[in-house]
């Protein structure tokens, strides 16, 4: 039992810490081609926003760049931390059947 715990420990352990790279892990989109670019971590957070002169002359063209360019980079992210998160909690915990669904 208390090899379980520690197990539970390690995981817990290498989920913090692939929580932290993912903080160092950018992602970058563009929509409009190139008139909107965005940049985010891997834990989903806005790191950069570029917009063009040209775009700002249309607003409603502006917020739709902005939802294309903001939900591709969030896509990609999202892959990549349920991955990472994934693998840094199944790492440090035995095979145990059933597990699968739950991580």
């Amino acid at each position: 039992m208390f090899d379980i715990m520690g197990k539970l420990e390690d995981a817990k352990k290498n989920v913090e810490e692939a929580r932290k790279r993912l903080d160092h892990v950018l992602i970058d989109a563009q929509a409009g081609n190139g008139m909107v670019k965005v940049s985010v971590t891997g834990n989903r957070q806005l790191k950069s926003l570029e917009i063009a002169d040209e775009a700002m002359q249309d607003k409603e063209m502006l917020e739709d760049y902005l939802m294309i360019a903001l939900n591709k980079a969030l896509e990609e992210a999202g892959k990549i931390q349920e991955t990472e998160l994934k693998k840094a909690a199944t790492d440090a915990l035995p095979n145990i059947p059933g597990l699968d669904g739950l991580i």
